[in-house]
């Protein structure tokens, strides 16, 4: 029986953080063939057949990763740790975004703001809901509102991903507030 949780979790592992680790290269992008990753990862204790790759692909909730068009390749669509250029254009943002954490998080977080650490960007949705079920994948959550139209107003720079996330660079804590919310 496929346990699509684990494989998609070896997925992002392997797409957005080591791809060395079964054998693979992504090209500037983040694309890498879909035979080569399919190989990569059987060599590497993980077999599976382009089918069940397609599933998980499809099934996953969050959409982490896309297929080319061409149907010949596949990458994450956000949250690299490995230098990527995922080719998202600037996008101008609604004017209110969360970012969902857990509470041991604030104070570093109200000192230095939202910082992207060893990924390409800081993650953003566009719901409270969704900053929720993210905050809460570690621990009891807590929703910031980020300011998202005072700081496009200043510069910084937004991206939207086909999955729904946003991206930015970092958020100065002077964007942040904690959202409140029912229980």
């Amino acid at each position: 029986m496929l346990d699509e949780k684990r494989i998609s979790k070896r997925l992002s592992y392997v797409l957005r953080h080591h791809p060395e680790e079964v054998g693979i290269i992504l090209d500037a992008q983040g694309w890498v063939t879909i035979d080569a990753l399919l190989n990569g990862l059987a060599a590497h204790g993980t077999a599976i057949t382009r089918t069940e790759l397609e599933k998980v692909v499809v099934n996953n909730s969050k959409q982490r990763f896309s297929i080319s068009d061409d149907g010949l390749r596949i990458r994450a669509s956000q949250g690299h740790s490995v230098v990527v250029e995922l080719g998202y254009a600037p996008t101008t943002p609604p004017a209110v975004l969360y970012h969902g954490t857990v509470e041991r998080n604030l104070e570093s977080i109200h000192a230095a703001g939202l910082e992207k650490r060893g990924r390409h960007h800081v993650h953003l949705s566009a719901t409270l809901e969704a900053a929720r079920q993210v905050g809460g994948r570690h621990g009891r959550p807590v929703v910031l509102t980020v300011d998202a139209a005072r700081m496009h107003a200043a510069g910084y720079v937004f991206y939207f991903t086909p999955n729904g996330v946003w991206l930015v660079d970092a958020i100065p804590p002077c964007y942040l507030h904690l959202a409140r919310y029912p229980s």
